[in-house]
């Protein structure tokens, strides 16, 4: 990956202007779906196609598979995040999204996950920080915002 031009995004995230932050946005997810080129999106949008059909086993064996395959994919770990995070396995879901933050400590949707994980388990403190670190790399992301404060409010 291109640092120079990642740490330009990464800056557009900060903008005040919402269409440079959903370009920045848009172009770090196309830069971590395509880390792997034409081989690794082909695998990702064949395990997105079995997720939509509800081939749910099969989605996580080829996203499994991939993993096995390429360790340093950070992309196919948080695929699977998502894929276990909607079966209800949170701390599955977790376990992938803090190696997603190991290969990638920029990726602002594993840190979402990890919140969203935190919270279905009901450790609230948990994750607000977890929406916190995320807010810090895309500081106007509402969603973060709203569920730092509905972790709160349960909070008290």
């Amino acid at each position: 990956m291109d640092e120079t031009a990642i740490a330009r995004l990464l800056e557009d995230l900060k903008n005040s202007d919402a269409a440079v932050r959903e370009q920045a946005t848009r172009e770090l997810w196309r830069i971590w779906f395509h880390q792997k080129g034409v081989y690794g999106l082909a695998i990702l949008e064949q395990s997105q196609e079995l997720l939509e059909a509800g081939k749910l086993d099969e989605a996580e064996a080829v996203l499994t598979e991939l993993i096995q395959d390429q360790p340093d994919f950070a992309e196919a770990w948080n695929r699977r995040a998502v894929l276990y995070y909607l079966q209800g396995q949170y701390r599955k879901s977790l376990a992938d999204c803090q190696q997603v933050i190991a290969l990638n400590a920029i990726h602002f949707g594993a840190l979402h996950g990890m919140g969203l994980c935190y919270a279905a388990l009901g450790e609230y403190a948990t994750a607000i920080q977890a929406f916190r670190k995320a807010l810090a790399i895309q500081p106007h992301a509402i969603a973060n915002q709203r569920m730092i404060l509905e972790c709160t409010a349960k909070l008290s």
